[in-house]
């Protein structure tokens, strides 16, 4: 059934829907009260910031013009079929606004990769087809010509995902997605090690998480555990402010520090070899950076190598597109990055209609009973994520 926004009860019982909306009082009344405890904080949070010597103003940065940009973003989706699945991922690049001096960089203002194959019924190929999708995203990141790449969620990302996905790999190394990894998995963390690194000092990476849970200014300040660094930052920084750079760690659930971590043991010495280089600079090499570009817009968590963080001229590159491509309220995130997204995530709602060509080719040339085909190739759920 398709969502109508104008009546989006209309398929729900009068009941149910009488419930939830009584119980939205509570939900409110506990929201306000979570606003309110940040409120109150906010001018002790701020003087403690400004004590312990954690906020800087891009004011204090050197003049640059303003950098061309990109965003980075894929998606994956697999529709399940009665006897096979089908399965498709893509990664888009999408470049932001530009001065009117400047020529774009791509021809229509775009780059992309596509991956779309059948597979047989399997739990795990999600897990795998996600890691392709990054492997995707990665290479069009690390060979992007623009002066700031904008890639969406945390740079630690890509690693989890890899993790997942060579955990599962060993479980079902006949899939196609299963072969497809391990042959491009070399050249995927290549192009995950020149975004860390950030070595040309003419290119900056940065990774921009929508949602994020890290506290990593509010465990040395010993906030409560129960509000995370963006949040309290939002109500803190003034507009035009951005924290001094501060190491990305990782903690468990429980609160203890680990390693980041990948599973080499499907992979050669000279992809190990890389594997380690990568946790090695997540682990000492990235740094965090929250940045409140206008009054309009929650604080912007960036991630990026600590070569950008500690160079003045290119962390001012960096802060400056930020600026310049959050310049309306109407978009929460970098301009290039919401163009990547909403481009990439029809994706999943497309799929449905690549079958019904592929179902409708397929017809043409099968020769026994139509129904035959109607059953095999009926789309029973969609799948998708990104």
């Amino acid at each position: 059934m398709l969502l109508d926004q104008d009546h989006p009860f209309a398929g729900l019982p009068a009941a149910l829907v009488e419930e939830m909306l009584q119980r939205t009082t509570e939900v409110s009344e506990e929201l306000l009260l979570a606003f309110t405890d940040t409120k109150i904080d906010q001018s002790r949070l701020r003087g403690e910031l400004e004590g312990g010597g954690w906020l800087r103003h891009e004011s204090s940065l050197p003049n640059v013009q303003i950098p061309t940009t990109c965003g980075i973003d894929g998606a994956f989706a697999i529709e399940r079929l009665l006897a096979t699945d089908i399965v498709a991922a893509a990664a888009v690049g999408a470049e932001g606004l530009t001065p009117p001096s400047e020529k774009r960089l791509w021809p229509e203002n775009l780059q992309y990769q596509t991956y779309l194959v059948t597979e047989p019924h399997s739990a795990n190929t999600g897990t795998i087809v996600r890691a392709l999708m990054i492997g995707m995203e990665l290479d069009l990141a690390s060979s992007a010509p623009h002066d700031v790449v904008f890639i969406d969620g945390s740079l630690t990302t890509p690693l989890i995902f890899l993790n997942q996905a060579l955990n599962a790999v060993k479980e079902h190394p006949n899939l196609k997605a299963s072969i497809a990894l391990l042959r491009d998995i070399q050249k995927i963390l290549d192009a995950y090690f020149v975004v860390l690194r950030a070595e040309r000092t003419d290119r900056a990476w940065v990774g921009v998480p929508k949602y994020t849970t890290r506290r990593e200014i509010g465990s040395i300040m010993g906030w409560p555990a129960s509000q995370d660094d963006r949040a309290v930052l939002t109500n803190v920084l003034k507009p035009g402010e951005f924290t001094k750079p501060i190491a990305l760690y990782n903690v468990s659930r429980s609160g203890r520090a680990q390693d980041w971590h990948l599973n080499t043991e499907l992979l050669t010495e000279e992809t190990a070899n890389t594997a380690k280089k990568i946790t090695f600079h997540l682990s000492s090499e990235i740094r965090v950076i929250y940045y409140r570009p206008h009054l309009h817009l929650p604080a912007v968590r960036l991630e990026i190598s600590r070569s950008i963080a500690e160079t003045p001229g290119r962390l001012a590159a960096v802060i400056e597109a930020v600026r310049h491509q959050c310049a309306t309220g109407a978009i929460f995130e970098p301009y290039p990055l919401y163009i990547a997204d909403r481009w990439v995530k029809t994706l999943s709602t497309a799929l449905p209609a690549f079958r019904q060509v592929a179902s409708q080719r397929l017809a043409a040339s099968y020769d026994g009973d139509f129904a035959d085909i109607f059953l095999a190739l009926h789309g029973y759920r969609t799948e998708s994520g990104g």
